[in-house]
C-alpha cells in the first residue's frame, strides 16, 4: 500500500516481534533524537476498531468512502482499509501485524483495480517467510510473480499510520523500510519528520496536531536517475493528535506510485433531517 494507511482512536472513531534487547530500547528512551533501523516499540496497544472514512480530491471533492475494519487476538492485530470509488475502483489493504512489545509486520494483501489506478494490481506481502507475490497485467495478459525478498522487521506496509502514534513525538527522524512493486518488489526507505504543530478544532474544541513528513528514499542509481529527472515520489503528509490515546487527523498524499495525492479524513454518521426520536414519539 501507499505510505498512507492505519488509525487508532480519533475524534469520532474508538480504538484503532521480535522483542527489542533491552539495551537497545533503553538507548532509544535515553536518546529520542533519532529512530532509525529499529522496531517502534509499543507505546499504545491497537484495539478493536471499525471506523468510517472519505477520500478526497485535494479539492475537497469525495471520490470514495471508506471502512476500517480492526480486530486484536492476542497480541496479533488485523487492520483492513477499504476503499470504494465511486468510479467503481476498489483499494482494498488488508495488513496482519504483531504488538508484542514493538509492532512488526506479518503479512499484507493489497488489491487495487480499476479506473483510479493507472497500474491496477495485487501485492500480497509474507514477512515471516520472506516473500512478495504480485498480480498485474502486462500486454493485456494477466501475470503473476513470487520473489524471494529480505522483509526488515520494522517494515511499514499497511501499518504506518500505527507506528507514527508511537513513535515518540520529540524524534526528529525515523526511517523505516517499505516494500513497493512496480511490478518488481524491492524495498525503499520511509524518512519521516515532525514538522511541528498545526491547530484544528472538533466542534468547539481548539486542538492542536503534529504534522509530519513522509519522503520515499528510492536509493541507489535508480534514486539518483530519479532525482536528475525530476520524477521522485511525491511526499505524503500526515496530522496525528498526540496525548493520552493518540489518533489520526488527516492524511495528504498517493495511494499507488506515480498516482495523484489524495486526502483521507474521517467523517461523521450524518441522519435523515427527521429526528428518529421525534418519529417515534408521534405513534
Amino acid at each position: 500500500m501507499s505510505p498512507v494507511t492505519r488509525f487508532r482512536s480519533a475524534p469520532g472513531l474508538k480504538g484503532m516481534p521480535q522483542r527489542l534487547p533491552v539495551f537497545v530500547l533503553c538507548a532509544a528512551l535515553l536518546c529520542p533524537c533519532l529512530l532509525s533501523a529499529a522496531q517502534v516499540p509499543v507505546r499504545h496497544k491497537e484495539g478493536l476498531v471499525h471506523g468510517f472514512l472519505a477520500l478526497r480530491t485535494l479539492q475537497g471533492e469525495i471520490i470514495a468512502d471508506a471502512d476500517l475494519i480492526q480486530n486484536v487476538h492476542g497480541d496479533v492485530v488485523t487492520s483492513r482499509l477499504v476503499f470504494h470509488f465511486k468510479d467503481g475502483s476498489l483499494h482494498d489493504d488488508t495488513a496482519v501485524f504483531s504488538q508484542h512489545g514493538a509492532f512488526r509486520l506479518l503479512k499484507e494483501h493489497l488489491i487495487q483495480k480499476g479506473p483510479a489506478f493507472e497500474h491496477p494490481m495485487e501485492v500480497m506481502v509474507d514477512a515471516s517467510g520472506g516473500r512478495v507475490t504480485v498480480r498485474y497485467t502486462e500486454d493485456g495478459k494477466e501475470k503473476i510473480s513470487t520473489e524471494r525478498l529480505a522483509v526488515p522487521p520494522d517494515t511499514a506496509n499497511g501499518i504506518i499510520l500505527t507506528l507514527l502514534k508511537n513513535i515518540p513525538p520529540d524524534t526528529l527522524e525515523t526511517k523505516l523500510p517499505f516494500v513497493i512493486a512496480t511490478p518488481k518488489p524491492r524495498v525503499v526507505k520511509l524518512a519521516i519528520k515532525p514538522q511541528g504543530e498545526e491547530a484544528f478544532s472538533t466542534g468547539e474544541a481548539h486542538r492542536k496536531a503534529i504534522h509530519y513528513v513522509i519522503k520515499v528514499e528510492i536509493g541507489g542509481l535508480s534514486g539518483a536517475f530519479a532525482s536528475l529527472l525530476g520524477k521522485e515520489p511525491p511526499n505524503t503528509h500526515v496530522w496525528i493528535l498526540e496525548g493520552e490515546a493518540p489518533a489520526f487527523v488527516k492524511s495528504e498524499g498517493p495511494l499507488a506510485p506515480g498516482g495523484p495525492s489524495w486526502r483521507i479524513e474521517l467523517v461523521s454518521p450524518v441522519w435523515p433531517r427527521a429526528s428518529t426520536s421525534n418519529s417515534h414519539e408521534k405513534k
